[in-house]
């Protein structure tokens, strides 16, 4: 199971050649994370607050395909790929949009994965709570099958 995010690419996100700054990738993937969380009716305030769990971020990876523009309507998809003890593996894809709903066309903009390591407040390795981490595993099944 993947949640899907939107977004417009808004004037700040772009650099001087008006194409969106490389970096700003990963912050949507992120949006993409916490959407997908609080999909699975968890989100991240809670899993932090309640339960004193944090993902940071131990890897990163992003494969541009093409450049997204000021005012382009985004779709941010993110999915969990992989949990085995403490690490939690996500996808994304972001595509284009048409303005044209009609068509459904949407083109891939870019790619990638994040890695994390679930930790306790003072970094130190934990499991994802077992509500938490039972709902990834049926998206990740979710998602294997549809693929």
């Amino acid at each position: 199971m993947a949640t899907t995010a939107r977004v417009r690419v808004r004037y700040a996100e772009t650099d001087q050649m008006g194409v969106v700054y490389y970096a700003n990738y990963l912050v949507w993937f992120e949006l993409g994370r916490v959407e997908f969380l609080r999909g699975l009716g968890y989100d991240y305030s809670r899993l932090e607050n309640e339960d004193g769990c944090i993902l940071p971020v131990v890897e990163a990876r992003c494969r541009y395909r093409a450049p997204a523009r000021y005012d382009d309507r985004i779709a941010i998809e993110a999915w969990p790929m992989a949990l085995r003890g403490s690490v939690l593996k996500f996808g994304y894809r972001i595509l284009r949009e048409s303005d044209d709903s009609s068509t459904g066309d949407a083109t891939l903009l870019a790619e990638g994965e994040t890695v994390h390591v679930v930790c306790d407040r003072e970094l130190k390795r934990c499991a994802l709570p077992e509500a938490v981490a039972a709902r990834m595993r049926a998206a990740m099944a979710e998602h294997d099958a549809g693929a």
